[in-house]
């Protein structure tokens, strides 16, 4: 078998690009039906979030699209571990979690816009929906509330430069759309921004006290339940009840593909003569066909391309859409495009 070295630095390159899809089962851009799974609800794993689905859980095509979760500094708003030990709850161990995942500080507090809050939601997209993180500025949830329809989007495209916290980058939710305020900072006038968007581990966090205001105020009337040692999960069945009924969540995904390119340069005298055994005598070692002019203008097809190291050991198989005819008078130059 015959090899054509390849120089690393002028037949390969590598390339980066970002790529986007819609995010949600069925490959549609808005998610606008809701359901979810009452055997997931009255489980153990129901303390702590709400799965929600694009059919009946009970289809087959059915996939669990996010996940809505309340978390509370405090520990209120949810059902004691114990009821002889205060603040140990669901919803203070959903806090904790949140703090170190996203603040990387047990000590610190969330921030949102300026203010900060003891108690928000959480909105974890389902990993299977998404390959690498979500896309900012193709965020776009609506709320339901008492006279109004509440639009929610992340700020990316109205910030000069990005932040940054353990969970990756940053941005404020705000009023708005695709990434865009409506007027001003798109905040509410007492209680900061409606919450943070944070793209690279999937994940929304919804300012509560934001969404309790009336709608006067820029919230929905949520009216999260804070009461200590309360009933479980009614806070997340709340959330639901307002996404459900303004049916409208448009979210894509963004993935970054590296491709490595090599080019691969046939010479007009290389790659002429075939290796399949029936193209040489096995006896005299003479070309064959001579009839057919093998000897004087000897011609080929390529259809593979092998891709070898030193040790001469195969790595990769590129095909072509079709044979391409080599001879003497031919040179070849080929593009294979590796993606990983």
């Amino acid at each position: 078998m015959s090899f054509l070295p390849l120089n690393p630095g002028t037949d390969f390159i590598v390339n980066s690009e970002a790529i986007t899809a819609t995010l949600w089962s069925g490959t549609v851009p808005t998610l606008a039906t809701y359901f979810t799974s009452s055997t997931q609800e009255a489980s153990s794993a129901g303390n702590y979030y709400l799965n929600v689905y694009q059919t009946a859980s009970s289809y087959t095509i059915s996939e669990v699209q996010f996940a809505i979760a309340y978390a509370n500094k405090q520990g209120s708003g949810s059902a004691l571990y114990n009821g002889a030990v205060g603040g140990n709850s669901f919803t203070r161990t959903l806090y904790g979690q949140y703090r170190t995942l996203v603040l990387g500080d047990e000590n610190a507090d969330f921030n949102f816009g300026g203010v900060t809050q003891s108690d928000f939601y959480v909105i974890n997209v389902e990993r299977a929906r998404y390959k690498e993180k979500l896309f900012p500025g193709t965020f776009n949830l609506q709320l339901s509330g008492s006279g109004r329809t509440l639009e929610l989007t992340d700020d990316s495209k109205d910030i000069a430069s990005v932040s940054f916290n353990d969970a990756g980058r940053v941005f404020q939710i705000v009023s708005g759309s695709n990434g865009n305020a409506y007027v001003g900072n798109g905040y509410t006038a007492a209680s900061g921004s409606y919450g943070l968007f944070l793209p690279d581990i999937g994940t929304i966090i919804l300012n509560a006290s934001a969404l309790d205001m009336p709608a006067a105020s820029g919230g929905i009337g949520l009216n999260t339940i804070t009461a200590s040692n309360g009933n479980t999960g009614v806070n997340n069945r709340k959330l639901f009840n307002h996404i459900s009924g303004a049916a409208s969540f448009a979210l894509n995904s963004e993935e970054t593909i590296s491709s490595n390119y090599a080019f691969i340069k046939v010479p007009n005298g290389e790659m002429n003569y075939s290796e399949n055994p029936s193209f040489i005598s096995s006896s005299t070692g003479e070309i064959l066909y001579l009839n057919e002019g093998f000897n004087f203008n000897p011609r080929t097809y390529a259809t593979t391309v092998g891709l070898y190291n030193p040790n001469n050991e195969l790595l990769a198989v590129a095909k072509l859409s079709r044979p391409i005819p080599k001879d003497f008078t031919k040179e070849l130059a080929i593009r294979i495009k590796l993606d990983f």
